[in-house]
């Protein structure tokens, strides 16, 4: 997942600048089995080295893929080696996890594994992962940075791959009128547009959304290290092109951070007209591209969004006992999206993760459940439980859960998989 700008509660301070190379030596070896549905299973032995160099917030480099061995199944031709994990040039990407460089939003740079991604506002692009599809393994690329009162993102999907790309340009009113304010971001105005070139992980129609918005922040309160913010936003969508394809929004958001604690929260009002809607780029999106949740067999390029309304809430909560280290190494991570409709279908999404026994235990579960009330609703769930013994430098690993692959008559095949082995690393 692409992290967020880290807020000055969660920056690093003088004395971290100096911070010495760390490195973390991992390798993971485990039986992985494929179950799809209605056919036979294959059976791997997976072996996934993982190498880890970084300097405090301001780099870090994790490179490592899973290579999986086949034991028995897949049928004749079947070769050694997996075929569906490397036969692309995007599958390549996936041996870049995690490539980021710098700490602050006037500059920064990621590469890697997107999941939970949100283009900013995240009118257009909303938690999305684009590792949903098990045979597309893409690295994508998020860089910002600002210019006077201008802050801008920009992302593509895949790197190595036509795929989605877009940008969000913010402007700060306040910046513009009355000079460098004393804190930046209190009245923006932004615009954003996003493209799937449709080219890479499966062909398919290529599709443009953009969208502007307003925020105005209506509480803001920092002290001993800890920052509020209340803001309120609203925001105008469409698809150039399509007339009559358009949507607006309205509501509220919150943040409070402190050195051991993170919450985001979001809540919208929504509505929606002639096929757009806001998120289109979400965590279903490398499936929905295929085919849509519903009875009608088309993309989403296709699709004929029902107009109405819809109210959109989402929780992001991140808890550490010590104190947060960016993204990583919380003792309890929470994110939760949930949108329920007018005319009867909701959308949620979400994860918890959990770091217990002086985190000798580690525990998360995901799931994604889309289209429930209406005929053809999907749903996915996954889990994953690690757990450290001897002194912490061995581990046990275990994982499970459902998948759903996309075919070339963009039929989408279930399946499940399941896995257990042992890993060592160093970093005890």
């Amino acid at each position: 997942m692409a992290p967020e700008a880290p807020s000055e509660a969660a920056r690093p301070d003088a004395s971290e600048a100096t911070t010495p190379w760390t490195n973390v030596l991992r390798l993971e070896t485990t039986t992985w089995t494929l179950l799809p549905r209605g056919g036979a299973g294959e059976g791997f032995v997976q072996v996934e080295p993982l190498v880890v160099l970084e300097q405090g917030e301001g780099f870090r480099l994790n490179v490592g893929a899973p290579l999986r061995l086949r034991l028995w199944g897949g049928g004749a031709g079947a070769g050694f080696v997996r075929k569906e994990d490397w036969d692309t040039l995007s599958d390549w990407g996936q041996v870049v996890r995690q490539l980021s460089v710098g700490v602050d939003a006037s500059r920064a740079v990621w590469v890697g594994r997107m999941d939970g991604y949100s283009l900013l506002s995240g009118h257009l692009v909303r938690r999305y992962s684009n590792q949903l599809n098990p045979d597309y393994h893409p690295a994508g690329l998020v860089t910002a940075g600002t210019l006077g009162p201008v802050y801008a993102e920009a992302f593509a999907s895949d790197l190595l791959g036509a795929r989605l790309t877009g940008a969000e340009v913010a402007l700060d009113v306040q910046h513009v009128l009355f000079g460098r304010p004393e804190v930046p971001g209190r009245y923006t105005l932004a615009l954003s547009a996003v493209h799937d070139w449709g080219r890479a992980g499966g062909v398919s129609e290529s599709m443009t959304l953009a969208h502007v918005d307003g925020t105005a922040v209506v509480l803001r309160r920092r002290s001993q290290g800890r920052r509020i913010e209340v803001h309120v936003l609203g925001g105008w969508g469409g698809r150039p092109g399509e007339g009559g394809a358009w949507g607006a929004v309205a509501g509220v958001g919150m943040e409070a951070v402190s050195t051991t604690l993170d919450v985001r929260a979001r809540l919208e009002g929504r509505l929606q007209r002639g096929g757009f809607r806001q998120g289109a780029f979400g965590p279903d999106y490398e499936l929905a591209r295929f085919r849509v949740v519903g009875p009608a067999a088309v993309p989403m390029a296709e699709a004929v969004f029902p107009g109405g309304g819809s109210a959109y809430g989402e929780v992001i909560l991140g808890w550490d006992a010590v104190r947060l280290s960016g993204m990583r190494q919380r003792h309890v991570f929470v994110s939760l999206g949930v949108e329920a409709f007018t005319w009867g279908r909701v959308d949620v999404d979400g994860r918890v993760e959990a770091q217990l026994f002086h985190r000798d235990l580690s525990l998360g579960v995901g799931g994604l459940a889309t289209g429930m009330g209406q005929s053809g609703a999907r749903y996915l769930v996954s889990a994953e439980a690690r757990w450290r013994f001897l002194g912490g430098r061995l581990f046990a690993v275990g994982q499970g859960g459902t998948l759903l692959f996309p075919t070339p008559e963009r039929a989408l095949r279930p399946g499940a998989f399941v896995g257990v082995g042992l890993g060592v690393d160093n970093v005890r």
